[in-house]
């Protein structure tokens, strides 16, 4: 490794390090579960309804959730900078080109970066799972763990190397690669959102029709009522691998799915049961999902534009220095990740916004489908409490990483709802 790249590498590790301690720092002193003095002793005050072992638990297990989260994407990047800094990226490229031709040497590439990422990343993974097991919120053998670690490892690398083999091939060309690339993630996208429900999600779990037939029938007239065309609703075994509860809809026309996980039809009454679903049918209705696919595709055209102007940039200043002799070298697949990486984190504050927005809004078509706010109130305790969940996290972690409203907020609104309706 060179003098001034070992340099920058040790600078990064030291900054990283300072960071780790002051976000250590900052999840110490941001108290979890502390809510307002106008909500102390309401039903969103968690000292009403967690046991006093369950407020500690969970203030402990929510501080190092943080930590973790904070740490995530400094991590990654701190990989990527050491494949680059590291020279591996240009030892693997050219150890490969002395051995294979480019339609063998880019696959295992691809592999060798996705491999060393995977690894490197593996013990902020482990960390987290461990603290998931350990307080009981996890209930997933080891075993399974690492086969759903390994499944994701090899859907990711399919999906990077595909992707990756079409853009290098593409920036070759030159010229507006970033549009042509553009263009092509539509079809993408979409493809992808249609295929998640029907070919990916149950490759890690099992679907099959909800064992419930009256509460299927229930939540079906509740989908007519709503004009979704649903005829039938899908339960996931989860039981397996957490004590969390969740329900959901995904996918795009045909592969339009109504889910509940097992575990939400062990904790729930129908009646909280019936609020999810209509929450969830929410999204239908206000067309999230297709708002959701057409974000993607908006945010994708700024993605790979910025993502182009850095990228040239960031080749002509240091692709010497780190052996990416070109735009289209497979050398620079680490620094195009972490690119992506950087843009997608700066992004996330407002994506996260207009998502806690679309959730609000389905919160309150659910109290108006349903015609009260009902028991929404327990359900929204229950949902913290089996996650020993913070009902409202710092504000860090809400403006950047939070994608629902706080558990603090949807209580009161439900609240509020029912002030103000009667019921």
């Amino acid at each position: 490794m060179r003098t001034h790249q070992r340099s920058s590498l040790v600078k990064y590790v030291v900054l990283f390090l300072i960071y780790a301690a002051v976000m250590g720092l900052y999840v110490w002193v941001t108290s979890p579960n502390t809510v307002p003095a106008e909500y102390r002793g309401g039903p969103a005050d968690p000292a009403t309804f967690f046991t006093p072992q369950q407020l500690e638990d969970s203030a402990k297990l929510n501080s190092a959730r943080y930590w973790i989260t904070f740490m995530s994407g400094p991590w990654e990047w701190l990989i990527y900078g050491f494949l680059l800094l590291g020279g591996l990226s240009r030892y693997w490229r050219e150890m490969l080109e002395r051995r294979f031709p480019i339609v063998i040497r880019f696959p295992i590439f691809v592999l060798l970066v996705q491999a060393a990422s995977f690894l490197l990343y593996l013990p902020l993974r482990i960390f987290g799972y461990s603290l998931s097991k350990n307080y009981g919120i996890s209930t997933q053998p080891v075993a399974s763990w690492i086969r759903d670690k390994l499944v994701a490892f090899g859907i990711g690398y399919v999906t990077v190397l595909v992707v990756a083999a079409v853009a290098f091939w593409i920036i070759s060309r030159g010229g507006r690669w970033w549009l042509k690339l553009w263009l092509l993630s539509i079809p993408f996208i979409v493809f992808m959102m249609y295929i998640q429900p029907v070919v990916i999600d149950p490759i890690y779990n099992d679907y099959y029709r909800l064992s419930d037939p009256a509460l299927e029938q229930s939540i079906l007239d509740l989908a007519a009522k709503a004009d979704i065309p649903a005829d039938r609703v899908y339960e996931v075994n989860m039981s397996k691998k957490t004590n969390s509860i969740n329900a959901y809809v995904n996918g795009l026309g045909s592969s339009l799915r109504i889910v509940l996980w097992d575990t939400t039809l062990m904790k729930l009454t129908e009646q909280q049961i019936l609020l999810i679903m209509a929450h969830e049918m929410g999204h239908y209705v206000k067309h999230h999902l297709e708002w959701s696919a057409l974000g993607a595709v908006g945010s994708s055209l700024a993605l790979l534009f910025i993502g182009s102007v850095l990228y040239r940039w960031a080749v002509r200043k240091w692709g010497n220095r780190l052996g990416i002799r070109s735009l289209s070298d497979m050398t620079a697949l680490p620094l195009i990740l972490l690119l992506l990486s950087l843009i997608s984190f700066v992004s996330m504050p407002l994506s996260n916004a207009i998502s806690r927005n679309a959730e609000s809004a389905s919160d309150t078509y659910a109290f108006e489908l349903i015609g009260n706010s009902e028991g929404a109130v327990s359900m929204y305790q229950t949902m913290t409490i089996t996650g020993l969940g913070d009902v409202n996290p710092p504000s860090l972690i809400k403006w950047i990483w939070n994608t629902h409203p706080t558990d603090m907020e949807r209580i009161m609104r439900a609240v509020q709802y029912a002030e103000q309706h009667g019921r």
